[in-house]
C-alpha cells in the first residue's frame, strides 16, 4: 500500500430548484467528473444514495478536515 492521501471533495447545496433529491443547507459529497465540471455540473451523492449532475451553481465547495469527511463519506462511494 503507498501513502496515497485520499482527499474527497464535499459542497453545501445553497439552490435545489426542480432537484426533490437536494436539501438546501446540506452538505453532499462530490465524485470526480473532470468532462461534467467542463459543462459546469458537479457530479453529486443525493439524497437518493445515487450520484447524479448537478448545475455547479446550485453548490459551494466546502474543504473539511480528514475526520469531517470520513464520517460524510457514502458507503461503498469513493471519488
Amino acid at each position: 500500500m503507498g501513502n496515497k492521501k485520499e482527499n474527497h471533495k464535499f459542497a453545501l447545496c445553497v439552490e435545489n430548484k426542480d432537484c426533490e433529491d437536494l436539501e438546501k443547507r446540506k452538505i453532499y459529497q462530490i465524485l470526480q467528473d473532470d468532462e461534467s465540471e467542463k459543462d459546469g455540473y458537479l457530479r453529486v451523492v443525493d439524497e437518493s444514495g445515487e450520484d447524479y449532475l448537478y448545475p455547479q451553481t446550485y453548490f459551494i465547495l466546502v474543504h473539511l478536515p480528514r475526520e469531517a469527511q470520513e464520517a460524510l463519506q457514502v458507503d461503498g462511494v469513493s471519488g
